[in-house]
């Protein structure tokens, strides 16, 4: 009988806490976990959008539950936690992924960015919090968890912007004021590998691997005039689809990388390769 070569990724007896688990990759991620087997815990900001994504996944015929947390608040966190852990136990798995981050799909017009030059301090000072505190505080509040277990995996999602600058280029359109992806994008992204690779060396001889996710870009309803100016900068010539990241993010969290520690699994179409 020829081993099975699926058994790494199955998840079943294991629970996974996915932060910003409404979001487009966040419930992607949710239900491509639960179907490995997990019982998953969807936390987002907005209970009524995670508690939508977390009945999805039960009419499927797996395990979920919501929980509502914001990533800037400890409190908050905690109390998501003790929750979770009422319910599903001890966590083996935390996914990373609630974030502030600009779009420049239709549905997001107001979030236009302005130049560097006079960026508002409470909009960078708010970034931080989100994308870089909040990683940190979710890790910190879920991270006694696995070691209780004597094991977990920690997966942050980061983004190329974190590897390479933003090329403002792809978000001029002609006729309209100049838009920019801001500056704490860029710097919390970096901050969340560099964030990853102490964690990964902390927790040494604990069984607990910690990795980056750097997704490219993900089409989301995107104009024809910016999907074309972005696909031109890859390698594959097209955005990604939002479905195209759940394979990376399941052999991150699974025993199918449990010789991978400290990396960044880098799924950006080859935007980074030249």
């Amino acid at each position: 009988m020829p081993e099975d070569a699926l058994a790494p990724f199955r998840l079943a007896g294991r629970t996974a806490v996915v932060t910003g688990g409404a979001g487009l990759l966040g419930s992607g991620f949710c239900r491509t976990l639960a179907s490995a087997g997990a019982g998953v815990a969807v936390l987002d900001l907005d209970p009524e959008r995670a508690e939508q994504v977390a009945g999805e996944i039960r009419a499927q015929g797996g395990s979920a539950q919501a929980a509502a947390a914001d990533v800037t608040s400890r409190p908050s966190l905690d109390r998501a936690l003790e929750q979770i852990h009422r319910s599903m136990g001890d966590v083996d798995i935390l996914v990373n992924c609630a974030a502030r981050d600009p779009k420049f799909d239709p549905r997001h017009r107001e979030a236009r960015a302005n130049s560097f030059e006079d960026y508002p301090l409470d909009s960078w000072e708010e970034g931080l919090r989100v994308n870089l505190t909040g990683v940190f505080l979710a890790t910190q509040a879920t991270v006694p968890s696995m070691l209780r277990r004597g094991r977990g995996s920690v997966v942050n999602i980061a983004s190329t912007y974190g590897l390479v600058g933003p090329d403002q280029r792809i978000y001029e359109q002609e006729g309209r004021p100049a838009q920019f992806k801001p500056v704490y994008y860029s710097v919390t992204k970096a901050g969340v590998l560099g964030f990853t690779r102490y964690l990964a060396a902390y927790y040494a001889g604990k069984n607990i691997r910690v990795n980056a996710l750097t997704p490219g870009g993900v089409f989301q309803d995107h104009d024809p005039e910016f999907v074309s100016r972005y696909s031109f900068r890859t390698i594959l010539g097209r955005m990604a689809k939002a479905d195209e990241m759940n394979g990376a993010l399941l052999f991150l969290a699974s025993d199918a990388s449990s010789y991978v520690t400290g990396s960044n699994l880098v799924v950006d179409g080859g935007w980074t390769a030249w």
